[in-house]
């Protein structure tokens, strides 16, 4: 069997971070405020107050010029038009649209990080062009009543993660016009199967004897967590299915908890040990058409993919099928976080598996 490299720990840092209110901004920016309530009640936005995780992102070139090129290579579109920028962080992408020639464009972040971007747009000579407010999407006032394009980095860990995408669905519905553009349009999801013995065996295994003692109650804690993090693509033993497949201008919020049905068909003959999920996003208009992606055969992106441990360690020959569902909802304490399970169904040669799992990923 094929071995992988061991994981680095994966983990989803939340830094919560209070102070004092900050002084209004300068050179056009508007204050929308943030209640102390909403400061405890969603720490979210405080994890994007930090410049570590910007660093990161921006650091991240498939991502960063992805967007860049979307926007900066396709001016026809953005020339004279009106653009929001929903959760904008440092602001890099409201400065890609205004030099793509956007007449005006609007940035919404409720993270502390906007008091940054506000100077850093007024530094680079755009505080003319770009107007930051800060405050939660769902609370601010636009001086506009349309816009022409929606331009967002909304994409968490097994794409649906931190729900972001319900905040750029509402300000779609609110803002923008009937003819206008979301950047990304669509959003894919895809599955496959991968041999992981090494280290399941490093995470997973280690539970049955540890000095001595038999900690094997912990294992099932354990599996209910994926595993974000890179997967190498010689361990991939299957084909690739696409769950399913997102139009931004169109979806409703209702859609983003979901049933998928899948089918996995094994390339080569292998212990499968896990199920691994990554997405896609695509800017299809104008002339420069860009996929971002995440899959384990493309460049490394700071998203990296999902690995979901099965119950059984599953013998698959090449062409053996291994089908099943998978579903997605918001988890009802915290809807930031997801709930899934994992259903598998397996006829081999030689031996047959039907089980499920229930994952969270938060």
């Amino acid at each position: 069997m094929a071995k992988r490299g061991r994981y680095q720990a994966a983990s989803i840092q939340k830094q919560v971070i209070h102070g004092s209110q900050e002084p209004e901004f300068q050179g056009g920016a508007t204050w929308a405020g943030l209640s102390d309530e909403m400061q405890l009640e969603d720490p979210y936005f405080y994890s994007y107050s930090h410049f570590g995780i910007h660093e990161e992102m921006i650091k991240d070139k498939v991502r960063t010029e992805s967007y860049m090129n979307a926007i900066i290579q396709n001016p026809q579109l953005f020339r004279g038009k009106i653009v929001l920028d929903i959760g904008c962080g440092t602001g890099i992408l409201s400065i890609f649209a205004s030099r793509a020639g956007a007449s005006h464009v609007f940035g919404i972040d409720a993270a502390d990080v906007a008091i940054q971007a506000q100077e850093i747009v007024n530094l680079n000579g755009y505080s003319d062009k770009i107007t930051i407010i800060r405050g939660k999407v769902e609370e601010v006032t636009l001086p506009v009543d349309k816009v022409d394009i929606i331009i967002s980095e909304w994409m968490g860990y097994f794409l649906l993660y931190e729900s972001m995408l319900e905040t750029v669905i509402y300000a779609r519905d609110k803002w923008l016009n009937s003819d206008g553009l979301m950047f990304p349009d669509t959003a894919k999801m895809f599955l496959s199967a991968i041999e992981d013995a090494d280290y399941k065996e490093k995470k997973v295994d280690f539970w049955d004897d540890v000095y001595g003692i038999d900690m094997s109650a912990i294992k099932p804690s354990v599996l209910a967590e994926p595993i974000v993090d890179y997967v190498e693509s010689q361990y991939i033993m299957t084909n690739e299915y696409c769950l399913f497949s997102m139009d931004l201008k169109t979806v409703q919020n209702q859609q983003t908890e979901l049933a998928a049905a899948y089918q996995l068909t094994a390339t080569k003959n292998d212990y499968c040990h896990a199920l691994v999920a990554w997405f896609e996003v695509e800017f299809n208009h104008g002339s420069k058409q860009i996929k971002l992606s995440t899959s384990p055969q493309r460049k490394s992106t700071h998203w990296k993919q999902t690995v979901f441990y099965l119950n059984d360690v599953l013998p698959m020959m090449s062409g053996e099928e291994l089908k099943g569902t998978l579903a997605i909802r918001k988890n009802p304490q915290h809807k930031r976080d997801l709930d899934i399970k994992i259903s598998y169904h397996f006829d081999g040669a030689k031996h047959s598996y039907h089980d499920y799992r229930y994952y969270k990923l938060k």
